[in-house]
């Protein structure tokens, strides 16, 4: 699904150039539920902007289901995301003048569905995550949790192949948080690959795979369970 070959990028800060991404090279395959996790400064963000599409490379391969990502013009990245990705942010990104179904229901706009289809299949898409008695009410009237989830129902609408979630709980408390990680996690059980960028421990090791990122590259590569059964062994 997703392949990675020495990606770096850099940036130009001022007369320096700070190098972000030095030499990553990672496979994810379809229906992965994968954590990338790193300090601040470590590439993570920058490596989940790559990965939606949103940031170019300066050197390297990225595959997309085996679609060199290079050379695309704006109208091209935006048609495969479209097509394969959907994202979650830590803000939620809702837009405040629009109720909760007409947030779910956005990229069927930019799919030309008309209003009547999309805000019906925005009402199926809220009562997935528990929230349809609360398609009329404005983002200002839902709690953290709630917005999260009006954004997961909004990142699904469009049937993406991957979910990019870039820290999902990071402005939730700890039980809201499982409540996400769990519809996340229904998610990725019906066979979409999910990639969280987290720096939260108690949310990694609910996925099924830990990338860890340091300076630029990826410092560890494991599966929680393995890292558990290493512990004990060592205990």
């Amino acid at each position: 699904m997703i392949s990675l070959k020495n990606i770096h990028k850099s940036y130009a800060m001022g007369f320096n150039v700070l190098h972000v991404i030095k030499g990553i090279d990672l496979e994810i395959k379809e229906g992965e539920l994968v954590s990338i996790m790193g300090s601040s400064g470590s590439g993570k963000s920058t490596l989940l902007n790559i990965l939606g599409i949103l940031d170019n490379y300066d050197k390297g391969e990225y595959r997309l289901d085996g679609r060199l990502m290079a050379g695309l013009t704006e109208t091209k990245a935006a048609l495969l995301r479209n097509d394969y990705i959907g994202f979650v942010f830590q803000s939620f990104n809702l837009i405040s003048f629009k109720n909760a179904m007409e947030n779910v229901a956005l990229p069927l706009y930019y799919k030309r569905i008309g209003r009547k289809k999309r805000n019906r299949i925005a009402m199926e898409y809220l009562e997935r995550v528990g929230l349809a008695d609360w398609a009329e009410h404005m983002p200002n009237e839902l709690s953290g949790g709630q917005k999260q989830r009006v954004a997961i129902a909004r990142a699904l609408i469009a049937k993406p192949k991957i979910i990019l979630a870039d820290e999902p709980t990071g402005a939730l408390d700890s039980s809201t948080s499982l409540e996400v990680m769990k519809i996340l996690k229904d998610i990725n059980n019906e066979g979409i690959t999910v990639i969280i960028v987290t720096h939260e421990a108690d949310i990694s090791i609910m996925t099924k795979r830990i990338i860890r990122l340091k300076d630029g590259i990826i410092e560890k590569d494991f599966k929680p369970e393995m890292q558990n059964e290493l512990a004990e062994v060592s205990a």
